[in-house]
């Protein structure tokens, strides 16, 4: 069996991608792991196509590309590589972060002594070093609202944290790394969602299936973030998001309180 199954999204990603799909074969080759880089692009109308066909010819990466004509979404898009996966181990990343060979080790192993853990994040940071606010509670209208207006403010003031595993209630999926028993169990993204919070609601379906989302910020990956839907912004990505929060409160069942949904799926935190 494969070792490691990567879904990569693209959508004009040329400044990125590259350096994100070498760093991936790096850690893969330094490990001595069996993989597979399953990228799927979403009608770039720059030249992600050929920079990573290139990659892909110049290294002998086993990568497989998906081309569509069309933004599709992120929910379809991955679901095309994670319909075909056949590794032990999968990896979720944006084209905009960083493999490395510390942080994706380290969470391999944290995966294998703790079969409770369904998925296991690491610290993420832009490339300056600063802290990037990746796990969150869950949203609700009160905490959405202030993260749309006041994300930059939050991730300043926000108490990073740094020692041991932190059990929380979801990451952004700019990095995840989940075992394929959990996936199959939990089953594939909610293609309802077009663009986001398909992240929130994937690690509610973990949770609900008995397992954990698992931080570990002793790990860190750089993620460059484009910042598509990070703050306020007026444009159609926004719109989206606010469709596709509306559709996560009526599915899930809860809007204002966080009490309620942590007692139907069984978290505790105290």
């Amino acid at each position: 069996m494969i070792d490691f199954s990567v879904v990569v999204l693209t959508f004009n990603s040329q400044e990125y991608i590259e350096r994100c799909l070498n760093s991936l074969i790096d850690v893969f080759d330094e490990m001595a792991n069996t993989y597979e880089i399953f990228v799927i692009d979403n009608g770039s109308s720059d030249d992600s196509p050929n920079l990573i066909k290139n990659v892909r010819m110049t290294r002998r990466a086993n990568i497989k590309l998906t081309e569509f004509d069309h933004n599709t979404g992120t929910t379809f898009s991955r679901n095309v590589g994670l319909k075909q996966l056949q590794g032990r181990y999968v990896m979720i990343i944006d084209s905009d972060a960083y493999a490395n060979t510390v942080a994706v080790a380290g969470l391999l192993t944290h995966l294998e002594a703790n079969p409770r853990c369904g998925m296991a994040v690491p610290k993420l940071t832009y490339p300056d070093g600063r802290f990037q606010l990746s796990t969150d509670k869950f949203p609700t209208l009160q905490r959405k609202a202030r993260r749309f207006l006041f994300l930059k403010t939050i991730e300043k003031n926000d108490i990073e944290l740094n020692a041991g595993v932190h059990r929380v209630d979801y990451a952004i999926s700019a990095f995840w790394l989940i075992p394929k028993r959990v996936m199959d169990t939990v089953g594939l993204l909610d293609e309802n969602i077009f663009y986001s919070p398909e992240d929130v609601d994937y690690c509610l379906r973990i949770w609900r299936e008995g397992y954990e989302i698992e931080y570990l910020p002793e790990f860190s990956v750089v993620h460059d973030a484009q910042e598509i839907s990070r703050g306020f912004k007026y444009n159609w990505f926004t719109f989206l998001h606010i469709k596709g929060l509306i559709y996560y409160f009526i599915k899930h069942r809860y809007c204002f309180s966080l009490n309620r949904l942590y007692k139907r799926i069984g978290i505790s935190f105290g």
